[in-house]
């Protein structure tokens, strides 16, 4: 996915989720300041995309639905979504990728079926998903710094990177 990067770190129960603002169309640069995470099922739930943004929006609203069919169950959500994405004729056509998480738990989810849980609490999407993941892992083994801090530090490091990804960062924590 290019022109776009969603970092997730989690850490003691608490997440948080950081995406930059750009949006990318070719070689050109249209927006700065796009938003690319939104608060679900009662602010309980964070969710960052790349991709298509009318593919993630639609994403958006079918996954905030299995969060309400299941209760706010985040692992049979991502699971019941990722099944519909997969096998739904439209929804297979979607172009995105999707970090969802909450207070316990951490998933990427994709359009092939995938709903992966990261081992490490640490998981990134994007064009620039790579260089904000190395950058995380390297800060959460040899700094101090306190979550909300690391994730704007290594999308920082990656934004210096990646020509598809900016500093206007938008940030969702969950404690």
């Amino acid at each position: 996915m290019h022109g776009t990067t969603v970092l997730c770190v989690r850490k003691d129960n608490k997440a948080v989720l950081i995406a930059d603002g750009q949006v990318t169309m070719g070689d050109h640069v249209m927006k700065h300041t796009a938003r690319k995470t939104r608060r679900l099922y009662n602010d309980k739930v964070i969710a960052g995309f790349a991709g298509s943004t009318a593919d993630a929006i639609s994403l958006f609203e079918r996954f905030e639905g299995k969060l309400q069919e299941h209760s706010g169950n985040l692992q049979k959500g991502a699971v019941e979504l990722a099944k519909e994405w997969r096998k739904d004729r439209a929804l297979r056509h979607l172009e995105a990728l999707l970090i969802v998480a909450d207070t316990k738990s951490t998933f990427l989810l994709s359009g092939n079926g995938d709903v992966i849980e990261p081992d490490d609490g640490l998981c990134a999407i994007g064009s620039g998903g790579t260089y904000a993941l190395a950058a995380a892992r390297a800060l959460m083994k040899h700094s101090k710094l306190g979550l909300k801090d690391l994730a704007m530090e290594a999308m920082r490091i990656a934004s210096e990177i990646c020509i598809y990804t900016n500093a206007n960062f938008t940030v969702e924590e969950i404690l």
